[in-house]
């Protein structure tokens, strides 16, 4: 249906609402190669949705009595309804709305974790994971960092390894935002079930597009993003809290709830959800779920696989790029990073952007410590990353453009 961004339709949106949207023209020859880092283009739904949200009941939900309240706080409702929905999940008020992955990250980490504590997690997390927990040294928390191996995969026996008497929590991220391997969340899991232990999913890469079934996998905490596989706009994310999980929350404010009470509210969501929440936001992401239910997430998964497969099979073809991660296409999701002859990533991008309009991701990805694991963290890696609207030709103009680059045709 989508090969890249209608932009004339939107265009006609914009123009009926006297709307200023910059760099239509470029956007319109773009081949967007970037979607671990967001999604690019939503469905036409999420548009359509943030701005009906700012033109017909912008107004501040759950805070007054009126129309316009009352449909925004409906809509945030079901926006936790659609959530549960597609992640098997009983309570959607244990749906707590977040800014990000990062946010939610950030509020189950530092929510749970005490003094005393232990926490175990992978090399092949992002940032989001790492930062907090090494920020908590500073408050006498341990944790542990299970080496993967060099494809980026984990041997989940090495968790087991590290499991001490006052370890509480495991994180692990899902995908790899590096290398697109999927980790054994069910059986991570079940190893958690087993020693008493919280799991805490990353699920940045993987909501909307995986299977994250909460009843049977054993996940305590689900923490992701609005705006990548979700579909939904910048600025969304959640964090689902399962099996009764109490935590501390980081931040008080007005909940429009208990207001006469100087103190937090001690029930969900409102404990967690501070401040006025993100309604145009809340609304994109309502339509990028309804998106993903319709079309199915099997559907979406399959679509990215035989991209990754075909893109995989021509980038093999060229000489002097190295791909990184496994080369099973079962066992990965979503990306494929790679290098080109002794080339910076960065040049290699840049010479994709300019030469071609091809848009990808170079660097560290925010996860030093998977590219360690990698033996890039010198060199970086140019990050190519697909969403359910990319097509066939545009990865073969992809693989092209890095045959040209290869061969330093691009001159």
């Amino acid at each position: 249906m989508y090969n890249t961004y209608n932009v004339l339709k939107v265009q006609k949106l914009i123009d009926k609402r006297q709307i200023s949207f910059l760099s239509l023209k470029r956007v319109n020859v773009l081949i967007y190669l970037d979607n671990a880092a967001t999604t690019f283009p939503k469905p036409e739904s999420v548009y359509t949705s943030i701005m009906n949200a700012m033109t017909n009941y912008g107004a501040n939900p759950g805070r007054g009595s009126h129309a316009m309240a009352i449909e925004g706080a409906r809509i945030i409702y079901e926006t936790r309804e659609l959530i549960s929905e597609l992640f098997n999940f009983d309570d959607p008020l244990r749906t707590i709305y977040t800014f990000n992955a990062t946010d939610s990250l950030n509020l189950a980490i530092k929510g749970l974790l005490k003094k005393g504590d232990h926490v175990i997690t992978t090399s092949m997390e992002h940032n989001s994971v790492l930062r907090p927990i090494h920020e908590l040294e500073k408050y006498g928390i341990e944790h542990s960092i299970v080496q993967c191996e060099k494809d980026g995969s984990l041997n989940i026996d090495d968790i087991t390894k590290e499991i001490k008497d006052n370890t509480k929590l495991v994180v692990t991220v899902h995908v790899s935002n590096l290398t697109g391997t999927i980790f054994p969340i069910k059986e991570i899991g079940e190893i958690c079930k087993k020693n008493n232990l919280i799991y805490l999913v990353d699920a940045a890469q993987s909501a909307g597009v995986l299977d994250i079934d909460l009843k049977k996998m054993n996940i305590d905490l689900l923490a992701f993003p609005g705006h990548k596989g979700l579909l939904g706009p910048q600025g969304t994310g959640a964090l689902i809290i399962n099996n009764n999980i109490v935590l501390n929350q980081i931040r008080e404010g007005g909940t429009g709830s208990k207001s006469s009470s100087v103190y937090q509210p001690d029930f969900f969501p409102d404990k967690y959800e501070s401040g006025t929440p993100n309604l145009p936001g809340i609304a994109g992401l309502n339509a990028g779920i309804k998106y993903i239910l319709k079309r199915g997430q099997k559907s979406i998964l399959e679509h990215e696989k035989k991209i990754i497969d075909l893109f995989i099979n021509e980038v093999k073809k060229i000489d002097n790029i190295q791909i990184y991660g496994s080369d099973d296409i079962s066992s990965r999701c979503g990306v494929v990073s790679l290098n080109v002859n002794e080339m910076d990533s960065a040049e290699v991008a840049y010479l994709l952007d300019t030469n071609y309009k091809i848009a990808v991701r170079p660097g560290l990805h925010c996860a030093p410590l998977a590219h360690k694991t990698l033996g890039t963290e010198d060199s970086g890696a140019v990050r190519f990353s697909f969403g359910p609207f990319n097509t066939e030709k545009e990865i073969l103009i992809a693989a092209n453009a890095l045959n040209d680059i290869s061969s330093g045709k691009y001159n």
